[in-house]
């Protein structure tokens, strides 16, 4: 059995901490430097890049940056690297890392290619509906302009099986940054997963648990972690560490002496990000996340153990884009008394439309457009009331009201739209001003999330330009589940209640996946009676209950799915973010904060599982 390998993440996403490739490769011992560039909004800001600058200009750049500063000290330390940030062109990328390494004089460098993921040029070949999962829509009369499958490990692994020192990916799964490696170092055969073998498909799915720990960087070290307070040099968070064993088993860790901190606490609110069900399916296997289990080994050492892995699924995922149109939007600031009859006011003005029929609950953007003035395709309203009864400062007594239009002629969501705004502000309510001045419209992208049967999406790898075979495999006729063993509640007295903020007891994280928001809600292992508040939890958060909790999804569909090992339960509310990040028009597009506001609410705790004022529950 070889020691477990050390996979070191240095990027979260498109725009993280440049720095982090060499203090994660100047920081201690590590053999794979890997990062994550690639969300569903940075596939869209790749597309732009290319049509700006021409063919093979869409990755991510400062990839080239990072691997200025430690490429060499990577090959001189034999630190291989794996990046998805080849994103819509990875040979662009490899190319432009060439011409970096004969700049730096570095050289030899084997550089390893995944290509198979575009689908574009095969689109209109393959015999798929390209349903969107959210809405289930056809896509007839659209134009896509990405269309990327998720690919898995086993390309990767396939990459640095030939020789790669660095490997550059397109689309594949982000945990399989770290699924490639694992299989690599340690041998795993992913033709025995897809016959169904139960033990390759653990190791599998305990490596696709660990990438998804490290994926998103800091935040698995204490970035965006609800506690963070009681967490140490959050000024300068460190990046994570997977120490990936043969059996599937890991340890999340960081280098020492940097920030923050790796605790049961943050690797679970970071296995809540942007999670579903307990299914976490990937092309690889699906790992089953009501089999894991967290142990705190020592400071900042967590253990990621048991996990049970699935066959992975008969069709992958596939991001898809497309030119939505133009938009523009402009927020006005309301003060003081009579708010609601200031907005009704300046809408009447505006739109034509009350603030009460520009709140039905239902309407689409669409509809509202058309029964408004506004000669534009669609109309959102967005209505932000101040909540301080005494506002003791002119911050604390404004609200926002906040108009976004859309249309495919960018004139319309121009001069049209702002003029009607601007032309109102001395004829309106009182202390009536914009916080921005107005400004032209702009592009904007529409997420489709699809999928695509497996055989359609061919993985293609080149090391330094010679093509390496990636075998295919058939799964099994027999699908491998787990069967998780039956969660009996733990009966407690309810006693005496407090009314308190839902965070005195409960930590959470919140995400984007697409048109749906994910809030992963957990008990802390701080709290004195953890299984009775989590007993507790689970009866306070169903589906009707979040509905009252948060009322901007109170006619939405909520799932609610208990995760019991990790005492915490995933909310998943579809349709909150419309379209996804890029098209939605939502004062937090990616209900980054939404866990935060569900903290906020005040709630009736039993007070015998309240936690003492102070105690440390990081």
């Amino acid at each position: 059995m070889s020691r477990p390998v050390i996979v070191a993440n240095c990027s979260g996403f498109f725009g993280d901490r440049i720095s982090a490739a060499r203090e994660m490769v100047e920081g201690g011992p590590i053999d794979v430097l890997t990062g994550d560039w690639l969300a569903e909004l940075t596939m869209l800001i790749l597309a732009r890049q290319r049509m700006k600058h021409g063919p093979g200009a869409g990755y991510a750049r400062t990839f080239l940056t990072q691997m200025e500063q430690v490429l060499g000290t990577c090959r001189d330390k034999g630190i291989r690297v794996v990046s998805n940030a080849g994103g819509l062109d990875p040979q662009g990328c490899a190319d432009a890392l060439t011409e970096l390494i004969d700049k730096l004089g570095i050289g030899p460098v084997s550089i390893g290619v995944v290509t198979g993921d575009d689908l574009m040029p095969r689109m209109g070949e393959l015999d798929e509906p390209w349903t969107n999962l959210d809405t289930r829509e056809s896509p007839e009369g659209i134009a896509f302009l990405t269309a990327n499958a998720y690919l898995g490990g086993e390309p990767v692994t396939a990459a640095l099986a030939a020789g790669a020192d660095v490997v550059i990916t397109g689309r594949v799964t982000d945990a399989a940054l770290v699924v490639g490696p694992a299989a690599w170092w340690h041998g795993w055969s992913y033709a025995d997963a897809a016959a169904g073998d139960r033990e390759m498909l653990d190791r599998l799915a305990g490596a696709v648990v660990a990438g998804h720990a490290i994926e998103c960087g800091a935040q698995v070290t204490g970035g965006n972690y609800s506690f963070f307070a009681s967490l140490p040099d959050m000024e300068h968070v460190g990046f994570p560490i997977a120490e990936v064993a043969d059996d599937g088993s890991s340890v999340i860790t960081k280098h020492p002496g940097t920030g923050g901190a790796v605790t049961v606490g943050t690797v679970t609110a970071q296995l809540l990000y942007e999670i579903g069900g307990a299914a976490y399916a990937n092309p690889d296997a699906t790992a089953r996340f009501d089999s894991i289990t967290l142990t705190q080994q020592g400071p900042d050492r967590v253990r990621i153990s048991g996990v049970r892995g699935e066959t992975p699924p008969e069709r992958l995922k596939v991001a898809a884009n497309y030119l939505g149109g133009f938009r523009n939007a402009m927020t006005l600031v309301i003060t003081g008394l009579d708010a609601e009859a200031k907005a009704d006011l300046a809408l009447r003005t505006i739109t034509g439309l009350s603030l009460l029929e520009a709140l039905e609950p239902g309407m689409s953007a669409a509809t509202r457009a058309s029964r408004s003035t506004l000669a534009v395709r669609e109309l959102d309203v967005d209505w932000s009331p101040a909540t301080v009864e005494d506002p003791a400062s002119t911050a604390d007594a404004q609200s926002l009201l906040r108009l976004t239009v859309r249309d495919m002629d960018p004139k319309a969501v121009g001069k049209p739209f702002t003029t009607a705004v601007v032309e109102s502000a001395l004829a309106s309510y009182p202390g009536m001003f914009p916080t921005a001045p107005p400004g032209e419209g702009a592009p904007y992208g529409v997420y489709w999330p699809t999928t695509v049967e497996r055989s359609a999406a061919r993985p293609v790898v080149t090391v330094d330009g010679a093509v390496v075979e990636v075998r295919r495999h058939l799964l099994t006729e027999f699908p491998v589940a787990w069967e998780p063993p039956v969660q009996h509640g733990h009966l407690h007295e309810v006693g005496d209640t407090v009314r308190v903020p839902l965070g005195r007891i409960a930590g959470a994280r919140s995400g984007d996946k697409g048109g749906a928001a994910n809030v992963g809600v957990w008990i802390p292992a701080g709290v004195p009676d953890r299984a009775a508040a989590y007993s507790w939890l689970v009866e306070l958060l169903t589906p009707e209950r979040v509905r009252e909790l948060l009322p901007e999804a109170a006619l939405l569909g909520i799932d609610v799915h208990p995760l019991p090992n990790l005492h915490a339960v995933n909310i998943v509310i579809h349709g909150l973010l419309g379209r996804g990040v890029a098209e939605n028009a939502r004062s937090d597009p990616q209900a980054k904060g939404l866990g935060e506001h569900l903290r906020a609410r005040l709630v009736d705790i039993p007070a015998a599982l309240l936690p003492d004022a102070g105690m440390d529950l990081a």
